[in-house]
């Protein structure tokens, strides 16, 4: 998207959204979708002939690839779901029973928030939200481990925030969960893609994430990867065809049937294999290093600007390229439409549907931040238009204000604890 130019003297387009979805995708994406449409057309395992043939190799195909990118065990089970929202839920509610406990953190996103919230309305289940350092908005391990209790059955964490960035110390929680016999979910939406992840050697038991994100693929993908095994545990959550077992009328326990009622997004998983194969080729490796050093840009650029507070760890190391700003005097909202308005940056303001780490940062009672997030085609020009952008408005600001202006200059805000914890 960058250097387009949708009206005549207008800036560049300068997408800096990624963390809602990736744009742009790769041209091999599209060309996919294309193709399938054009070309296959089928539904897997719905006939014998060529092109339905076609459509389940693909798929398989798709698992194959994800299990390489995510470092899963060839045995281990990918699972395909609408949206990373459905895929969270695939994973919380055929795991957890009534009268169950499940420990979270207070930097998770509604789509874990909102599924333990609902069973806990329903009667059924007690949860924890775990707060987190508040100034890193990092978790501690020893507390994280505190909150497992005897009837705790599952344990969701977010591995990058879509808040601060934070990367949480994933090993150290396995290991915890390991040591207590507690299953632990990872909500992967903001990393896989952007960092390395190694499934198996982590000992995870299940990891969800969409494929429109940092897989670059389309939207209406989601990905649920099982450890092989722990398919057995666990119940279905809706039920339909399969093309299997079809003189059943009972959903099929084998994998992945199991949690795959109706025909599959074969479009758009064409699309993601496509995507998959971009990021193989360049590696996970090398795309987190170039974007780490935007993220290390990005730090530095911030830091520089007078009135403006910017939320989660320093260390480039310990973070993903989502940036989370207050601008003294400039509402949330506001500042997002002057950034595209004046200057072609798109952002996304607000609570980014994640309330408990926006009130832990200190930003829910007055609209949250503004967030800009990197993706794979931005680059050191991008992040520099958006640096000095950012410090444009900052000195406009500072100029409307006059002198009273600096008792304001900074805006960087003392955590909130979150109140939320059964």
């Amino acid at each position: 998207m960058t250097g387009s130019r949708p009206h005549r003297g207008s800036p560049p387009r300068r997408y800096f959204d990624n963390a809602a979805t990736s744009f742009p995708k790769p041209g091999a994406v599209a060309e996919a979708v294309r193709d399938y449409l054009l070309r296959v057309g089928a539904s897997a395992g719905r006939g014998a002939y060529a092109e339905a043939v076609a459509s389940q190799r693909m798929l398989d195909d798709v698992r194959a690839g994800l299990r390489r990118v995510l470092g899963a065990h060839p045995a281990d089970q990918v699972v395909f779901g609408l949206n990373g929202s459905d895929a969270l839920n695939i994973g919380i509610k055929s795991l957890v029973r009534p009268g169950d406990h499940v420990v979270t953190t207070c930097m998770d996103h509604n789509s874990v928030l909102r599924p333990l919230s609902a069973l806990e309305r329903r009667g059924g289940i007690q949860w924890t939200a775990v707060e987190v350092d508040r100034h890193t908005t990092r978790l501690r391990v020893e507390d994280f481990a505190a909150a497992i209790r005897p009837g705790t059955a599952l344990a969701v964490v977010n591995h990058a925030s879509n808040v601060t960035g934070v990367l949480q110390p994933l090993a150290d929680l396995a290991e915890v969960c390991r040591a207590r016999g507690v299953p632990l979910l990872v909500d992967a939406a903001q990393s896989a893609g952007h960092v390395p992840i190694d499934f198996s050697g982590l000992g995870l038991d299940m990891l969800a994430c969409p494929g429109h994100k940092g897989l670059l693929g389309p939207l209406g993908t989601g990905v649920l990867l099982v450890r092989a095994g722990l398919g057995e545990r666990l119940q279905t959550v809706r039920e339909g065809g399969t093309g299997s077992q079809s003189e059943h009328p009972v959903q099929p326990e084998s994998m992945p049937d199991k949690f795959e009622a109706g025909s599959h997004n074969a479009p758009g998983l064409a699309g993601l294999l496509a995507a998959i194969r971009w990021i193989e080729e360049r590696t996970p490796e090398a795309l987190r290093r170039d974007e780490a050093a935007l993220i290390g840009t990005m730090a530095e650029g911030l830091d520089g600007i007078h009135g403006l507070a910017w939320f989660g760890p320093r260390s480039v190391q310990e973070r993903v390229g989502v940036f989370s700003i207050r601008l003294a005097g400039v509402a949330p909202a506001e500042l997002s439409r002057i950034l595209e308005d004046d200057f072609g940056i798109l952002s996304r303001s607000g609570l980014h549907c994640a309330p408990f780490a926006h009130r832990m940062i200190g930003t829910a009672a007055d609209g949250g931040a503004t967030r800009l997030s990197l993706g794979p085609f931005l680059g050191q020009d991008d992040v520099a238009a958006a640096i000095d952008a950012l410090q444009r408005i900052a000195r406009d600001v500072q100029r409307r204000r006059g002198p009273a202006g600096a008792a304001c200059a900074s805006d960087r805000r003392t955590a909130v604890p979150v109140d939320r914890a059964t």
